[in-house]
């Protein structure tokens, strides 16, 4: 097995063996299909990602088609919106498609389909057709109205086409088989009657294609070769098969293509929900200022927090393609955000809980301006000038009358360091009525610039602490956002509602103090206050009044807040550790297999079948390829490969493969394994 080959995801996978049997490169074709009822979420950028990604690895186009079969939701503004959040996000497609543009080539199919006796036009009500679909371990019955002629059913269907029934009357459904074994295939819904104005074909139809007559057909029409869907969609795809087998025969000519509709696990994160429909919820009953607030999961609401593509881009890339779903905690996109605005984010000085620090042994009415690295992380960034003076602000947490050895912030009778400035040391503190500290007297050390060469200017202090000076301070309002949702699942609990669980201190609005090399800060720019974190100008900033978001801070503080919130459910005594992945996990326990006895390697055994249960296929693929001499780890690989298949992974030439050669092997314990495969 090549590195080339290890490195392929599933997708990639089937992609290369539809090659490999003969199918022509220029034929590949994708598409991302959204309905556009809603503003695109952190979810879909996974199905963007897949689709566009392939568009791009083998050169081939990438439609973005909207499903627009259901007017009573969709909106124009949808359609502009999912529009500018794929242009943002760096893809571009090859042709904008709608499935409206195929309502009268679908209308035409239908009815062929009519005139084939493989459609029927059923006036039952909706009660009773979903009694009759029997269960998934009950065969449906047929409708009364299953045998109507064709002629009575053309009838019909021109009659629901012209609105000369009222909605709910009639449906059209195919005619396939009550007692299938999947529900799906028992009769499906293929048109409804709806008298409601539609965003782009107006009032021209009252009867709308349902989904899964149109999605494939769809799919058909623009020759796409591999239909990329999410796993909820897997059970549809023998309706999908059904579908484009009947119409094949009419269009074989014009379409010569059948498209191959194959399933991914979809994107889930913690404290977060992917629902449009709970998402609008929000909206309508304005917890949120809109579909693009910032505590929002759309890519909207992360583009105004101040995400970049590159970052949900590396955050989608680690995530990976899998099979399984599963739930991605919401710290590894925060990292990732995190990661890159380290490299591109400009270092500036905010604070957001002043308290006045004045430097009595500094000239009233000295500025100096002062050289401020702009990105140590990029040479190239160059450098700006930030005005010193006698008078300062700095955080009112950054001082302590009175602190233990372990406070290196400011403290009375101890030293800091002021960022790109000089050493000072605190003298004293003038306080209100109340006690508390308005003032903050200090002296500093004359000959400790920073960046000046002297011997002063490399002495070594514990702290550094960023200030703005008062006199050329420019007030801007920060808005701190936390979690939207106290909860790791709010949408997750059957006898509460996802609402119960929105956190009433997800944003705290802050009035700070910014150096004024930030007056010049357009929408959109993002930079690192120094020591807080990540920030970006929100789109409400005018010429009078900055206003800036918190995109991520420095540090996952989350970490740290969690753990007591789960304490209650934590054993006293259990230390926590840092989790490694379950595949690094599986590795350790296999290195040791072979050594263990008999009894230690069943406990072995079951540790590694319950960690494989959260393995998705591309994070063990490549221990196929490990040594020969490494059994443990083979046989740890072979135990994951077991569960994984168990719980739906399909086989392919890497996995028989893999099990052939241990077959072949002289350790017993591996041909155990595997052949038990």
């Amino acid at each position: 097995m090549t590195e080339e080959t290890k490195s392929l995801n599933f997708i990639e996978h089937i992609i290369e063996e539809d090659l490999a049997n003969g199918m022509a490169k220029d034929t590949l074709r994708f598409r991302f299909p959204p309905e556009p009822n809603g503003y695109l979420h952190i979810g879909h950028t996974k199905a963007i990602g897949i689709s566009f990604g392939l568009g791009e690895k083998y050169n081939a186009p990438v439609n973005l088609r909207f499903d627009d079969t259901n007017p009573a939701k969709e909106e124009q503004e949808y359609v502009d919106a999912i529009k500018r959040d794929i242009a943002w996000l760096g893809y571009q497609w090859a042709n904008e498609c709608y499935s409206s543009d195929y309502f009268q080539q679908l209308y035409d199919w239908t009815i062929q389909l009519i005139k084939d006796g493989k459609a029927y036009v059923d006036s039952q009500s909706s009660e009773a057709m979903a009694e009759q679909k029997g269960t998934p371990t009950q065969v449906g019955t047929n409708s009364p109205y299953r045998n109507r002629t064709v002629e009575e059913n053309l009838e019909l269907f021109q009659g629901m086409k012209d609105g000369k029934f009222e909605a709910g009357t009639h449906v059209l459904r195919a005619k396939i088989d009550m007692e299938d074994p999947n529900m799906l295939m028992r009769d499906p819904l293929m048109y409804r009657i709806l008298f409601a104005h539609h965003h782009r074909t107006g009032n021209d139809w009252c009867i709308y294609p349902m989904y899964d007559w149109t999605h494939g057909e769809s799919d058909y029409i623009e020759q796409i070769s591999h239909s990329l869907c999410s796993l909820e969609f897997k059970p549809h795809r023998k309706l999908y098969d059904w579908f484009k087998e009947q119409i094949y025969d009419y269009n074989k000519t014009e379409y010569p293509l059948l498209p191959k509709q194959r399933e991914f696990a979809r994107l889930n994160l913690s404290y977060t929900i992917m629902s449009k429909r709970k998402l609008l919820k929000l909206v309508e009953e304005k917890l949120v200022s809109g579909w693009d607030d910032p505590r929002m999961p759309t890519i909207s609401g992360l583009r105004r927090r101040g995400y970049t593509p590159n970052a949900i881009k590396k955050f989608v890339e680690t995530v990976g393609v899998a099979k399984r779903e599963n739930v991605i905690d919401v710290s590894l996109l925060e990292f990732c955000i995190r990661e890159d605005l380290n490299k591109t984010a400009n270092r500036v000085m905010a604070v957001l809980n002043p308290v006045k620090l004045i430097i009595t042994n500094y000239p009233e009415g000295k500025v100096e301006l002062l050289d401020a690295e702009n990105n140590p992380e990029d040479e190239n960034a160059g450098s700006h000038k930030v005005p010193f003076s006698r008078e300062l602000y700095i955080e009112k947490e950054d001082f302590k009358e009175d602190a233990g050895s372990k406070y290196f912030r400011l403290t009375l009778g101890k030293e800091v360091r002021l960022k790109n400035a000089y050493i000072i040391k605190g003298e004293n503190v003038v306080k209100d009525a109340d006690g508390n500290i308005t003032e903050i007297h200090c002296t500093y050390d004359v000959d400790s610039l920073s960046g000046s060469g002297t011997e002063a200017s490399v002495r070594k202090v514990k702290g550094t602490l960023h200030w703005v000076s008062i006199a050329h301070a420019v007030q801007a309002e920060v808005r701190v956002y936390d979690r939207l949702f106290s909860d790791e699942a709010p949408d997750s609990h059957k006898d509460k509602d996802f609402m119960e669980f929105v956190n009433p201190n997800s944003l705290t609005i802050v009035n700070a103090f910014v150096e004024p090399y930030l007056k010049e800060a357009k929408v959109g720019d993002r930079f690192q206050f120094q020591r807080l974190g990540y920030f970006c100008v929100d789109k409400d900033t005018t010429a009078e009044k900055l206003i800036f978001n918190k995109t991520v801070g420095l540090r996952d503080t989350w970490a740290k807040i969690k753990p007591k919130l789960q304490e209650n459910q934590a054993k006293p005594q259990q230390k926590q550790q840092h989790q490694r992945p379950p595949i690094e996990e599986i590795k350790q326990l296999g290195k040791k297999y072979t050594n263990l006895p008999e009894e230690k390697q069943q406990i072995a055994k079951e540790k590694i079948q319950a960690l494989a249960e959260n393995v998705p296929y591309e994070d063990l693929e490549p221990l196929f390829a490990t040594a020969a001499k490494k059994s443990g780890t083979r046989i740890a690989a072979m135990i994951t490969l077991g569960v994984l298949l168990k719980n739906g992974q399909e086989r392919n030439g890497n996995i028989n493969e893999f099990i052939e050669k241990a077959l072949d092997d002289k350790n017993e314990l591996l041909v155990a394994e595997a052949k038990q495969l």
